[in-house]
């Protein structure tokens, strides 16, 4: 039961992700589309936290962990180049 409802999870998830991408492609301005894909990167790092969850493997909490620094960054990095 609860892994119908993570699997559940993780399709809508995807769908949304691809909403997000089609508003990352027809953002009319930078910052739209800076926030889109800081959206799209906090969408995946849930998605993975769900699958090693379901998979029972811990290894994928480093890898979010990573993901989530190199989002953080390249955000403030991108960011701040827009002044």
């Amino acid at each position: 039961m609860t892994n119908s409802i993570f699997i559940i999870s993780i399709i809508v998830l995807s769908i949304t992700i691809m909403i997000c991408m089609i508003r990352a492609f027809i953002g009319p301005t930078k910052l739209d589309r800076l926030v889109v894909i800081n959206v799209i990167g906090t969408k995946t790092i849930v998605l993975i936290s769900i699958i090693s969850f379901i998979l029972r493997e811990t290894y994928f909490i480093d890898v979010v962990l990573v993901y989530a620094l190199i989002s953080f960054v390249a955000t403030t990095v991108i960011a701040g180049d827009w002044r």
